[in-house]
């Protein structure tokens, strides 16, 4: 049995709202689904998995009709649905009342359930959150029904507040695959556990490439024996948010600061999102102009960590009689570890100095 997990698709998302890229990602996130269609279809695939947060909201009509037309499209693949902390069934939902075609099955009850595909020899176990959060262990009471089946347990948990779980005591439960969703980051757990973490990522946050997991279970329903698991993740994201970190030294001017950035950005995606970190010490009488990093390329944040190069012996020669003297000589006869001093005259110069400008 051939399968495709999905954990958080977010449908609906609007990425980094405020930034000219944002409309682009919304459309992506729906792009990147439609393409996980036809990955099942090119695949022959047996089973598609979504273990929660299928929309990033309670999901209008409209959109549960586009997402059902999309489902339409599959030649032979299977559908199963919890909804999550994001998309809960409140009294009011649209997923209540919704007709999903007939290759979508969702299991919308709160507390667990199942459905069973005879062709594949395949019990999908699960539910859907009916309010935000969930503090309650609510996997601790599972039990499997039929061990002649393929058992696969459909999850939405992680968290104090998001049905808390002992990972050895879930994999003793006996499931052949266990499919959870709520966590963003991608991670194989177990032999037969994993998060497939989000397809396309949401946020700064989501560090990395983001995408699915595809696998196959083999079991004998004949044979007693345990199941064969294979599976692996597939990066599969339009784009990915990276983490870019930039030395700088005190011979550094501005403008070649703001070189080695663009130099440094040519080597990823155009289309990729950065964070960029500025670190090491700077000459004292060079501003550098963080601004403008943000027009190199798609740069959601600039943490500027630097620091001047102050020579504190020539500044306490330079102003002994005052506040800055003092304030350097006050801290270097003070007992603390030398970390801290040095922490300590840093921002306290940086602040003086600012000040009398």
């Amino acid at each position: 049995m051939k399968f495709i997990h999905l954990g958080d698709v977010h449908l609906g998302v609007k990425p980094d709202a405020s930034y000219p890229w944002s409309e682009e990602r919304k459309q992506e996130v729906w792009d990147s689904f439609r393409n996980i269609i036809n990955i099942c279809n090119e695949d022959n695939i047996d089973l598609l998995l979504i273990s929660g947060d299928f929309f990033h909201k309670q999901p209008l009509v409209r959109e549960l009709k586009e997402a059902n037309y999309i489902f339409s499209k599959l030649k032979e693949t299977k559908v199963v649905i919890i909804a999550g902390n994001h998309d809960y069934i409140s009294p009011r939902s649209n997923y209540i009342k919704f007709e999903w075609c007939d290759k979508v099955h969702m299991l919308i009850n709160e507390h667990m359930d199942s459905v069973y595909f005879e062709e594949i020899n395949t019990e999908i176990y699960g539910f859907s959150y009916h309010q935000r959060e969930i503090k309650e262990p609510l996997l601790d009471n599972i039990k499997i029904y039929h061990e002649d089946r393929i058992n696969i347990l459909l999850a939405h948990a992680g968290g104090p507040t998001n049905i808390p779980f002992d990972l050895n005591y879930l994999e003793s439960k006996g499931f052949d695959y266990i499919a959870l969703g709520h966590i963003h980051k991608p991670e194989i757990l177990g032999h037969r556990i994993a998060y497939a973490g989000s397809i396309e990522p949401t946020d700064k946050t989501d560090i990395g490439r983001r995408g699915f997991i595809i696998g196959e279970i083999k079991k004998d329903k004949e044979i007693q024996e345990e199941s064969h698991v294979e599976f692996y993740l597939k990066g599969h994201s339009y784009r990915q948010y990276i983490n870019i970190d930039i030395q700088v030294n005190d011979s550094m001017t501005n403008g070649q600061m703001h070189d080695l950035t663009k130099e440094i950005l040519a080597k990823h995606k155009k289309t990729d999102i950065f964070i960029i970190t500025l670190s090491g010490y700077k000459d004292p009488d060079i501003k550098f102009d963080i601004k403008t990093i943000y027009t190199f390329a798609n740069v959601i944040e600039v943490i500027d960590l630097t620091r001047a190069n102050y020579d504190f012996n020539q500044l306490f020669k330079e102003n002994q009689d005052n506040i800055i003297g003092s304030y350097i000589s006050r801290v270097e006869d003070h007992r603390e570890d030398e970390n801290i001093k040095t922490k300590a005259l840093y921002y306290g110069i940086e602040a003086l100095l600012n000040a009398k400008e």
